[in-house]
């Protein structure tokens, strides 16, 4: 079949006399206008659970309560999954999710707000975008239109305090059942609220499975570039525009990356190459299902963008995920920073089962602002790096941890604060053996493990194995949640021959964030212990280990909620 991408290169001046055509239309002219082969009859799994279903409350719980992490933005109540429209507009760093507002299940999709100075004192906000009778308000991004290219943003009197806001656009997807468009909606008071524009749709290629669209300006070619997804195609699809509101389809990029059933939440970014000049383009797909661990994950390529077209960096497409967990979905990168400034936020959750985790009133948390960027390992490949931004602001008196050698079989624990939040900060290495030869559960060159737990025999296990060089995670010793889906244990391969690590560790009432040997693998899980983990231990099985750094802090409460009145 013949799509789009096939069309050549044309000049601007040909596009605006173009577009300038195309503004008479409802529907985009450069867009494809047949169905596309292989797209399903209904999309995506929310508009199943739309209008007048699962609206019913839940009522609250204790759980409600243990569970609410103290520095990781979650909803008051309701349902919250993917990251929207994350940008900077100079004072303040917004964040716009997928939120169903009646009740702490998918479906029934808004646009929730939040905003704040530092990524994470978050001040709630209004509902910006609802569901209308053309459908629910499936992601998407914003923007700032400073030179106005669209037009929407009429000058105002000086004396007019809209004046001095930013010319904020959001650019989303507007989902029915059986169609999904790409919309605008603009904002005069600085993102509080916002206004659909009377051109929409401004991109329809007349499908059910085409979403997602992120928005940025290139400034080497002078116009806008949208990253939108065609998911059960497996397809990004890249399209140009002057002036926001008219689309020509300039490439794809497809038959690379996992299976999966559809891919959402497209991100293209460009981040520095650590260590060189050099930057890199960094390609994001999110998929759902169809992850290697179950579920939901986000798949990368590195490679380059030339207004038009993405490359991969290696001919034949190698990617990564994300994350060696199984909770970390749908990343988005924060627009108006520098390239040095790269910064996401993802949804700290899997598809499989967070409908279903005990808390009740609300669902949905966000992981912790990470900054981005790229690095080549050991082997010369090219990976993402993610490390968590602002936590030292945070930290209150460390938590003393008075030992930097652990002989082979030995044991030290240390007593946590309940409820709070705790940061732990560890570089160690295991000492040789004299005989590698498997010894039973301790491994063949020994183990060393750090353990969350307390008195009800609850234990989080975090270790890392010398023999080959793996670090892994276990929650299966946790009490609080069970599903057929809520997977036990992961892993991660680290430095291949190097007998040491370095991690960075946040442990925040549900949810686990870990950062492997300065960030370039990284965990991300979901934790319900039945009761709160108020210690921690170092262990060492079979061989020594030296800890060349220690740090425990607890960290200061920045997203206090209220406890539920009849929890």
């Amino acid at each position: 079949m013949k799509h789009a991408s096939d069309i050549p290169s044309i000049s601007r001046r040909w596009f605006i006399g173009a577009a300038g055509t195309c503004a008479l239309m409802n529907t985009n002219a450069f867009a494809e206008t047949s169905h596309p082969k292989g797209a399903p009859e209904d999309s995506h799994g929310e508009v199943s659970n739309p209008f007048g279903k699962n609206l019913i409350p839940a009522q609250p719980s204790p759980q409600d309560y243990q569970y609410r992490p103290s520095i990781h933005f979650s909803p008051s109540v309701g349902f919250m999954n993917d990251p929207n429209g994350l940008i900077y507009d100079g004072e303040f760093f917004h964040l716009y999710y997928q939120y169903n507002p009646i009740a702490p299940y998918a479906g029934y999709v808004h646009w929730g707000s939040a905003k704040s100075k530092d990524l994470y004192s978050w001040e709630d906000g209004p509902i910006v975008l609802k569901p209308t009778s053309a459908g629910e308000a499936f992601s998407g991004c914003a923007i700032i239109d400073r030179d106005n290219t669209s037009g929407l943003f009429p000058a105002l009197p000086a004396t007019d305090p809209r004046s001095k806001e930013p010319n904020l656009a959001i650019v989303y997807t507007r989902a029915a059942p059986k169609l999904q468009t790409q919309d605008i909606a603009i904002s005069r008071d600085g993102g509080t609220t916002y206004t659909d524009i009377s051109a929409n749709p401004v991109l329809d290629i007349h499908s059910n499975s085409f979403r997602d669209p992120k928005v940025f300006f290139h400034a080497p070619s002078g116009r806008w570039i949208m990253t939108v997804v065609q998911s059960r195609l497996h397809k990004v699809s890249f399209y140009g525009s002057f002036n926001l509101k008219d689309w020509m389809h300039l490439s794809d990029f497809e038959s690379a990356g996992l299976f999966g059933v559809d891919y959402e939440c497209p991100n293209l970014i460009e981040v520095q190459l650590e260590g060189t000049n050099e930057t890199r383009w960094l390609m994001l797909i999110s998929i759902n299902p169809g992850a290697p661990q179950g579920g939901s994950t986000t798949q990368y390529f590195v490679g380059f963008f030339d207004g038009e077209r993405f490359t991969a960096e290696d001919a034949h497409t190698v990617f990564g995920l994300t994350d060696f967990c199984k909770d970390s979905y749908a990343l988005q990168c924060y627009e108006n920073l520098s390239i040095s400034q790269a910064t996401m936020i993802a949804w700290l959750g899997n598809w499989q089962y967070c409908e279903q985790v005990p808390h009740s009133t609300w669902r949905g948390v966000m992981t912790l602002p990470r900054h981005i960027s790229v690095r080549r390992d050991t082997d010369g490949w090219i990976r993402l790096v993610q490390r968590p931004i602002g936590l030292e602001n945070l930290r209150l008196s460390q938590i003393p941890t008075p030992f930097h050698h652990l002989p082979a079989l030995t044991t030290q624990t240390v007593a946590l604060p309940k409820n709070q939040a705790i940061e732990l900060v560890i570089k160690a290495s295991l000492e040789p053996r004299s005989q590698m030869l498997p010894d039973g559960t301790s491994g063949r060159a020994g183990r060393f493990t750090i353990d969350f737990s307390n008195a009800q025999g609850e234990k989080l296990t975090i270790g890392f194995d010398g023999f080959s060089c793996q670090l892994w995670v276990e929650r299966g010793g946790l009490k609080g949640f069970m599903d057929p889906f809520f997977t036990r244990e992961f892993s991660a391969a680290l430095t291949p021959d190097v007998r040491e690590f370095s991690l960075r560790l946040v442990y925040d009432a549900c949810t686990l964030e870990l950062y492997v040997n300065d960030g370039i693998a990284v965990g991300t899980a979901l934790v319900f212990p039945q009761e709160p983990l108020d210690r921690v231990s170092f262990s060492t099985t079979n061989t020594a280990a030296n800890i060349q750094q220690l740090e425990v802090y607890p960290l200061r409460a920045t997203m206090p909620r209220p406890l539920p009145k009849t929890a």
